[in-house]
C-alpha cells in the first residue's frame, strides 16, 4: 500500500501526470463549488493581513458569486467594497452616483461608510431623504468626476478641493483619499472613495493598483446597472408616447379631454405617487368691456406674473391624478391659489419662466413652499417634485404638469425629465391637432353661414313664386298649403305650350323669351318628361328648384342662366326630338336634363386655367375640372334644400343613382376631358352601324351602363356646344357674347395677372374671330355632330347648321384676309413709291456733284 509520502514523492516527479489528474478529477467539481450558490468566502477578514493567492481566488471567485447572484446593484459592490476595504486597509468606503437634476450635474451617495465588517447592506444603504449631494465643482469627489481620472490625496488638508462639511456633520476626521471614477465609454456613471489609510499615512501605489484591478468588477456592475436602467427608461419612453399617440388622435375636439385621455393612459409609465396638470387661459388681450374698469381706474391692473408671450398667468382647471393606494382623479375647475397644486407656486414659476424643475427634498426647498402636512388621510405627503412646461408649436404654454414623489423612493432624474419632457411636448405639439380641427370647425361654420347667406339670395322667394304659382290670387295660400291638384291647374295655365314656344326644336332661341319665360318652359321640360307624375315631384319644388337655378347663375356676358337654360333644352331635345331617349330611362333623363340646366351655376366668366393663375380658392379646393366640380356643388346644395328638393320621393338607390349621374354629365362638360371620351364615343358608333335590326340596338345599350355613361357626356359636350349649330342669325350673336367675356377675362389677365393673354382672350385681336371661330368649329366641333348625325339621323339639322356656320365664318374669315391682303399690297406698294422716289433723289443729287459748268462771277 502506497502511504502519502510516497504519493506526494511521485506526483512532484511527474508534475504533468499530477495535472492531468488533477484536471480529470478535481477541477470540475472545484470550480463547481467556487460558483456554487452556497458558497461563501472563507478569507479571515476580521485582521488585516496580507493574502495569499488561494485567498486573492476565493475573493475573486466570491465577487463572481455576486454578480451571478445579485439582481440588485447595490448588493455586489457593497460586497466589493468590503472586500476592498479590507485589501487596501482602508477605514472606509463610499460610492457617489452621478446623476443630473435642472440639467446640473451632481454626485450623490448611495452607499456610504462601507467598511471591512459591515454586515448589513440596509446600513450603508443611503435613503433619497439622507442623501449627501455634491455639485461637480465641490469636493475631491467633485473633482474626480470631472477629471474623470484617479485621485490619490496623502493629507486632505493640503488639498485644495476637499471639502469638510461631511466631516462636520458625521464627526468623523478625514486624513487621506483614494477615489476612482467608474464610466461607461465616456460616460460618467459614479466615483467610488476609500478613505483613511489603516497603519499607514496615506494610500500606496499597491493600493492602486489593487484598485484598479478591482474596479473593473464595480465597472462591469455599474455598466449592467446603467444600461438596463437605460433600457428601461427608454422602454417607458417608447410605451408613453406609443400610448398617449393612441389616446390623442382619439380625441380631436378639446385639449382638456386630449390631455386627460393620453395622461391618465399612461400612468403606468410615469413611475410617481400622484400628477397634476394645470391648464392655463389662452386668452391674450381682454375685450373692451374687461378694459374699461382698469382705464376708468374703478380696478387694479394684473400686475402678477405672465407667460413668456405676455398672458397672464391663469390656471383655469387643475386634473389630480391620484396614483397611491385607490387610484382616483379629481378634476378643480377654477381652482383657488390656495390649493395644493398651486400653493407652493412652482407650477406659476413653471409658467411664468418655461423651465423645467426638479425638486429632490420639497419640505426642505427654500424657493418654493410646499404643503408639508399629508394631504389626504392616507398620510401622503410630498417628497419631491418634477415641474415642466406644457409648450403648443407656437411656442406657447398651455399648461403646467408637475409630477410628485418617485415610486422608488429617489429624486427624479435626469431619464425622468427626459422621459417627462417627452410626454409634456408630445403634448404640446397634439395641441396642433385640436387647434387644426377647431379651425376646421370655424371654417365648415363660417361656410355654413355664407351657403346660407348664398341660399337665401338664390332660393326662390315666397312673392317670387307667385308669378309663377299664383296660389295667394287663386286660393288665398301659399303654395306649401296647396294640394298638388290645385297646383296643377295653376301650372296647367301657367305653362306654355311646348310647340308653341318650340323646346322641341334643335333651333330653339332664348332671345324671345324672358328669363321668367324660360324658367316656365324649363318646367314645362320635366312634364314632357313624364317624371313629375311617375316619381311624384312636389309642383312646388319643381317650379322652385328651376326658378332658383335662374338666380343661381351670375348676370354675366355668356355664361349665365340663358346658357344653362340652352344647354338643358338641348339635352331634352337629344332626347325627345333625336330619339337618344330610347336608351335611358325616365329616372336617368330627368337627371340629365337636370344636369344640362345645372352645368353651369354660379359661372364666374373666366375659365378653369384663370382660377388656378389667380390662386382663387376654388382652384385649392378642386384638384381637376374646377369650375365643373363648382357648378356640381352648387347643384348638390340647392338639392339639399327640402324645398328645391325635387329628388325627395326617390328611394335611397334612385337618389344616389340619379347624383351619380349629374356627377358624371357635369364634370363632362370639362373640354379637357372631351379628347379622351371621344375615341370612346366614335367606337360606340361604329358598334351600332353593325346591328341591322334598331330594336336589338336598342335593347343592347340600354343593359350597357358604361357606354349609356359615355354617349350621356358626350351628350353634355354636343349641348354645351350647341350655340354652334344653331341658325347662322343665332350663332354670329352668340358668337360675340362668348368673345366679349373671354376679351373680358383677357382684360383681367393683363391688368390683374399682368400677363399676355392668348388670342382667343385678347381684345387686340377681335379682327381675327372669324379665323377662330373657323379653327374651333374643325379641331373641336366638327366631331360630336358628325358623329352625332351618323348615331342618329335625327339630330342631322345640328350638323347641317355647323357646316352652314362654318361657310359664314369662313366667308367672313376670307373678306378679312383679302382686307388684309389689300392693305398689305398697298403698304408695300407706298415702301415701293418711298423707296423709287428715294433712289430718283440720290441718283439727281450725284449727277449734280459730277457736273462740269463752270460759273465765272
Amino acid at each position: 500500500m502506497v502511504d502519502s509520502a510516497t504519493a506526494e514523492k511521485f506526483l512532484d516527479s511527474n508534475p504533468e501526470f499530477a495535472k492531468q489528474y488533477y484536471d480529470a478529477k478535481f477541477r470540475p467539481k472545484l470550480v463547481s463549488d467556487l460558483l456554487g450558490g452556497t458558497r461563501k468566502s472563507k478569507v479571515d477578514t476580521k485582521a488585516f493581513h496580507d493574502l495569499t493567492s488561494v485567498e486573492e481566488s476565493e475573493i475573486v471567485f466570491d465577487l463572481i458569486r455576486d454578480i451571478q447572484e445579485n439582481l440588485q446593484m447595490e448588493g455586489a459592490v457593497f460586497n466589493l467594497m468590503k472586500h476592498l476595504a479590507f485589501m487596501m486597509r482602508a477605514d472606509c468606503m463610499s460610492l457617489f452616483m452621478y446623476r443630473q437634476r435642472n440639467g446640473t450635474a451632481e454626485l450623490a451617495t448611495r452607499l456610504f461608510n462601507v467598511s471591512k465588517d459591515s454586515a448589513c447592506m440596509e446600513v450603508c444603504l443611503v435613503q433619497p431623504d439622507s442623501e449627501i449631494v455634491y455639485p461637480l465643482d465641490m469636493g475631491i469627489v467633485g473633482h474626480v468626476a470631472t477629471t474623470k481620472k484617479m485621485v490619490n490625496v496623502p493629507d486632505v488638508s493640503q488639498n485644495a478641493h476637499f471639502s469638510d462639511f461631511v466631516d462636520t456633520l458625521t464627526e468623523y476626521k478625514t486624513k487621506s483619499v483614494l477615489a476612482m471614477p467608474i464610466m461607461n465609454g465616456k460616460d460618467m456613471v459614479a466615483v467610488m472613495m476609500a478613505i483613511n489609510k489603516i497603519g499607514g499615512p496615506q494610500f500606496t501605489s499597491k493600493d492602486e493598483e489593487v484598485f484598479t484591478k478591482y474596479m473593473n468588477f464595480a465597472n462591469l456592475v455599474l455598466r449592467v446597472f446603467h444600461l438596463s436602467y437605460l433600457h428601461n427608461c427608454e422602454t417607458r419612453r417608447g410605451q408613453v408616447l406609443l400610448w398617449s399617440a393612441s389616446k390623442v388622435f382619439e380625441e380631436l375636439t378639446d385639449v382638456e379631454r386630449q390631455f386627460h385621455k393620453a395622461l391618465y393612459t399612461v400612468r403606468d409609465f410615469l413611475n410617481c405617487d400622484r400628477y397634476s396638470v394645470g391648464l392655463l387661459d389662452m386668452t391674450k388681450t381682454k375685450e373692451f368691456f374687461d378694459l374699461w374698469p382698469i382705464l376708468m381706474g374703478e380696478q387694479v391692473p394684473y400686475d402678477g406674473p405672465k407667460t413668456p408671450d405676455g398672458r397672464e398667468v391663469i390656471f383655469y382647471k387643475v386634473i389630480d391624478y391620484i396614483l397611491h393606494g385607490k387610484e382616483d382623479i379629481k378634476v378643480i375647475p377654477n381652482p383657488s391659489p390656495d390649493h395644493w397644486a398651486l400653493v407652493s407656486g412652482l407650477p406659476t414659476y413653471v409658467a411664468e419662466n418655461g423651465l423645467i424643475c426638479n425638486i429632490m427634498n420639497a419640505p426642505q426647498d427654500d424657493l418654493f413652499s410646499f404643503q408639508k402636512e399629508p394631504l389626504d388621510s392616507s398620510g401622503w405627503t410630498i417628497k419631491n417634485v418634477l415641474s415642466l412646461p406644457i409648450v403648443n408649436k407656437k411656442e406657447e404654454i398651455v399648461g403646467v404638469a408637475t409630477f410628485y414623489n418617485r415610486k422608488d423612493g429617489k429624486p427624479f432624474d435626469e431619464m425622468d425629465e427626459t422621459l417627462i419632457e417627452s410626454l409634456t411636448q408630445f403634448l404640446g405639439w397634439s395641441c396642433l391637432v385640436c387647434d387644426t380641427y377647431d379651425r376646421m370647425n370655424k371654417l365648415e361654420n363660417r361656410k355654413d353661414i355664407f351657403q346660407e347667406m348664398v341660399n337665401y339670395h338664390i332660393k326662390c322667394r315666397k312673392d317670387e313664386i307667385q308669378n309663377i304659382l299664383n296660389t295667394r290670387d287663386r286660393f288665398g295660400k301659399e303654395p306649401e298649403e296647396c294640394e298638388e291638384e290645385e297646383l296643377q291647374l295653376i301650372l296647367a295655365e301657367a305653362l306654355p305650350d311646348s310647340n308653341t314656344v318650340g323646346i322641341f326644336e334643335f333651333h330653339f332661341w332664348d332671345v324671345w323669351h324672358s328669363e321668367l319665360d324660360l324658367v316656365k318652359c324649363g318646367v314645362k321640360m320635366y312634364y314632357e318628361l313624364g317624371v313629375v307624375d311617375k316619381f311624384h315631384v312636389p309642383r312646388s319644388a319643381l317650379v322652385k328648384f328651376v326658378y332658383s337655378l335662374s338666380k343661381g347663375y351670375r348676370a354675366i356676358t355668356y355664361h349665365n342662366w340663358r346658357h344653362g337654360f340652352n344647354v338643358g333644352q338641348t339635352m331634352f331635345t337629344l332626347l325627345m326630338t333625336g330619339d337618344l331617349k330610347r336608351y335611358y330611362t325616365e329616372l336617368e333623363t330627368m337627371a340629365m336634363v337636370t344636369a344640362g340646366l345645372c352645368h353651369d351655376l354660379d359661372h364666374r366668366g373666366t375659365n378653369n386655367l384663370y382660377q388656378v393663375k389667380s390662386a382663387n380658392p376654388l382652384a385649392k379646393l378642386h384638384g381637376s375640372s374646377i369650375l365643373e366640380r363648382h357648378h356640381l356643388d352648387m347643384g348638390k346644395t340647392l338639392l339639399r334644400d327640402d324645398q328645391l328638393n325635387i329628388y325627395q320621393n326617390l328611394s335611397r338607390s334612385q337618389h344616389e343613382f340619379v347624383i351619380h349621374l349629374m356627377d358624371i354629365a357635369i364634370i363632362a362638360t370639362d373640354l379637357a376631358l372631351y379628347f379622351k371620351k371621344r375615341t370612346m364615343f366614335q367606337k360606340i358608333v361604329d358598334q351600332s352601324k353593325t346591328y341591322e335590326d334598331w330594336n336589338e340596338w336598342t335593347k343592347y345599350m340600354m343593359l350597357e351602363t358604361t357606354r349609356k355613361e359615355i354617349v350621356m357626356a358626350m351628350m353634355m359636350t354636343a349641348c354645351d356646344l350647341s350655340a354652334i349649330a344653331k341658325p347662322w342669325e343665332v350663332q354670329s350673336k352668340v358668337a360675340l357674347s362668348v368673345a366679349a367675356e373671354f376679351w373680358e377675362q383677357g382684360d383681367l389677365e393683363r391688368t390683374v395677372l399682368e400677363q399676355q393673354p392668348i388670342p382667343m382672350m385678347d381684345r387686340n385681336k377681335a379682327p381675327d374671330l372669324p379665323k377662330l371661330q373657323c379653327g374651333f368649329i374643325d379641331f373641336v366641333c366638327a366631331f360630336v355632330y358628325k358623329e352625332f348625325s351618323r348615331f342618329h339621323v335625327q339630330i342631322t339639322p345640328m350638323l347641317d347648321r355647323l357646316l352652314n356656320n362654318r361657310k359664314e365664318w369662313n366667308a367672313l374669315k376670307e373678306e378679312h384676309e383679302a382686307k388684309l391682303a389689300a392693305l398689305e399690297t398697298a403698304k408695300v406698294e407706298r415702301e415701293e413709291a418711298v423707296t423709287a422716289a428715294a433712289a430718283a433723289a440720290a441718283a439727281a443729287k450725284l449727277a449734280k456733284s459730277q457736273s462740269k459748268t463752270c460759273v465765272i462771277t
